[in-house]
């Protein structure tokens, strides 16, 4: 398309158009056979971690949620084991940042449970009823439902759960102890944590944006949000002092907005209109990529930007037929770095099944991309839960997704380290092989490669040197690649002129010695020096390496050379011919002539044969 901008991006290798390809799998490969809930309240329904994937149950006789391996695809049994003890429907689940065995659950019934996954876990059983689950802990206080609950990202143990009592409580985990409640003019519509674990950024149905020092108890700020009726969310766009939240105008229109925490009166750019859809959109914030997405609930799209300079830029829309009514994304510890996965999300089709959605950057390059895999966060937490408690922040330690990618145990590296800034890593090549006699190979540079012209006129330049001359050079039969042919001694004639020459055989050569690259300008006396290096530079043992542009000079002498010498053989292979045709015409009008004849024919035969040799 004539005159198209496409903005420069992080991902240079990737198609101009989209950067980030979302991928949908096979259905084989998905989890099929579920029964998800269909409660209405607002929430993910799904939450996923390296290891497992949580999914709200559709139950009976109380609130229940399942528990699936990841690795366990397929359709799955129709009796599983689920996590029962809830006494109302399951709402939310969030799994513990740094114990991939241990969940959380809200309920409708006010109750805020931990659970610890069994150790070999399996939904497939020997005995004919699976066996439920039960809570290992039970966490009381609030007074009517939980909606949400969310573990803090830095700190060990620390839950918040937001209830519709207007509050949302700060748990000990390991105690059992409410320390902290933050208290709200309405129902939390969703909250989100700042990447150090200090702040909590909230939503609620007064439609207001608030942003609390969570210790202290008390909102920092307290702005205008988005001014539809509908849900809105917030996210924490993880170590940036920014969030992102999505919304509907009073039109009923689809809204995003950027905030900056320390001023958010009004947001950065004001609110941005999406679309005229109906459905919630929940944000999930990349901090490796610098990624946001946005899924819809109630369709199938998932539209993703790249934050650069204070804007979001729109990158691409994963679209689908098939409408999701939850969505969770695996952390980033979990992904797929052989195959230049940045983000893997799953989302939930028909309330029957969950379809895995791999987002890819599509490069051809087989080794670690160290441009789109900065470290990622570990499964260490940077304070214990007393620490917290006390007033100490800190961001985890991270881990270097290199060695995940060797196959290693994961290399933790300070939570502030910056890996160095490299160039994208090029399409996989073959490596140019090494010059003998060097102790390394040099690397060859790219060039263009010779015109037509000039390839023609190197032929014919090459050709002239190997045309049969009068005068030899002495050192021709030590130096040549091919044995030289004598030249029989021709006699012209008009029937051997007018006739017409028989199509030449291929005749091979006695002797045929490759060619090699080093010395082609110096081991044959006919071949023409390469343009951009001297002879002695190329001739020269103690040099360290050739050259580029040596390197190809000497190709293209090869490619000549080996062009003429075919040349050569053609023009010796029509005087075969010719010579067979005179020998042939000869007999033809001697017959049984005179013995100076006949000697003539016996000599032509000989010198023949000499020829085919």
């Amino acid at each position: 398309m004539a005159g198209r901008f496409v903005r420069a991006s992080k991902y240079p290798d990737a198609a101009p158009t989209g950067h980030v390809f979302g991928k949908s799998t096979r259905k084989e490969s998905c989890y099929d056979n579920l029964h998800i809930s269909r409660n209405a309240w607002d929430t993910n329904l799904v939450k996923v971690n390296p290891e497992y994937l949580a999914v709200n149950w559709e139950a009976s006789g109380g609130g229940a949620f399942a528990v699936i391996p990841l690795n366990e695809k397929g359709r799955l049994p129709e009796q599983i084991p689920l996590f029962r003890g809830h006494t109302a429907p399951v709402l939310d689940t969030d799994w513990n940042p740094f114990d991939d065995r241990l969940i959380a659950s809200g309920s409708d019934d006010g109750k805020v449970f931990i659970w610890r996954v069994p150790q070999g876990f399996t939904l497939y059983s020997d005995g004919d009823e699976p066996t439920d689950v039960a809570p290992i802990s039970k966490l009381t206080g609030h007074s009517r439902k939980v909606g949400q609950v969310l573990f803090n990202p830095a700190a060990e143990n620390i839950l918040a759960s937001a209830s519709g009592d207007y509050t949302i409580k700060l748990w000990d985990v390991a105690s059992g102890q409410s320390h902290l409640t933050l208290k709200h003019g309405d129902i939390v519509q969703s909250l989100s944590w700042s990447a150090n674990g200090s702040m909590l950024a909230t939503t609620s149905r007064d439609k207001k944006l608030r942003i609390w020092d969570v210790r202290q108890e008390r909102a920092a700020h307290e702005v205008p949000g988005h001014t539809g009726a509908k849900n809105s969310r917030v996210v924490w766009m993880g170590e940036h002092n920014r969030l992102a939240t999505t919304g509907f105008s009073k039109m009923s229109d689809r809204q995003m907005a950027l905030w900056d925490v320390g001023n958010p009166v009004a947001p950065l750019g004001g609110f941005n209109v999406l679309d005229s859809i109906s459905g919630v959109c929940m944000p999930f914030w990349d901090d490796g990529t610098q990624c946001l997405y946005l899924a819809g609930k109630g369709d199938g799209n998932i539209r993703y930007f790249e934050y650069e300079n204070d804007k979001f830029e729109f990158l691409s829309e994963y679209k689908s037929g098939e409408p999701q009514r939850g969505i969770a994304f695996v952390p980033r510890r979990g992904i797929n770095v052989h195959e230049n996965e940045i983000m893997r999300a799953y989302k939930t089709v028909n309330d029957s099944y969950i379809e895995p959605i791999s987002f890819t950057v599509p490069r051809r390059a087989e080794v670690f991309q160290s441009d789109i895999y900065p470290p990622a966060i570990g499964a260490k937490p940077a304070v214990s839960a007393s620490e917290w408690l006390s007033g100490k922040d800190g961001i985890p330690s991270k881990i270097d997704l290199e060695s995940v990618y060797d196959g290693n145990a994961p290399v933790e590296v300070p939570a502030d380290y910056k890996p160095p800034k490299a160039a994208p890593a090029p399409a996989a090549t073959k490596p140019a092989a090494p010059v003998k006699n060097e102790p390394e190979p040099t690397p060859v540079t790219r060039v263009a490669p010779p015109s037509m012209s000039e390839q023609k006129g190197s032929i014919s330049a090459m050709a002239s040197k190997f045309q049969d001359d009068d005068v030899e050079d002495d050192d021709d039969d030590e130096t040549s690649s091919f044995e030289e042919i004598a030249q029989p001694v021709q006699r012209p004639s008009a029937a051997a002129t007018k006739a017409e020459p028989k199509p030449p055989s291929p005749i091979k050569p006695t002797r045929v010695e490759p060619p090699k690259p080093t010395p082609v300008s110096q081991a044959t006396p006919r071949s023409i020096p390469p343009p951009s290096a001297s002879p002695t530079s190329a001739s020269n043992p103690e040099a360290g390496s050739l050259s580029g542009a040596s390197i190809k000079s000497s190709l293209q002498q090869i490619t000549s050379l080996l062009e003429a010498q075919t040349k050569t053989i053609n023009a010796q292979s029509e005087k075969i011919g010719h010579l067979t045709q005179e020998v042939d015409m000869l007999k033809m009008r001697v017959g049984s002539g005179t013995q100076d004849q006949s000697e003539r024919i016996r000599q032509l035969e000989l010198e023949l044969e000499a020829a085919r040799s």
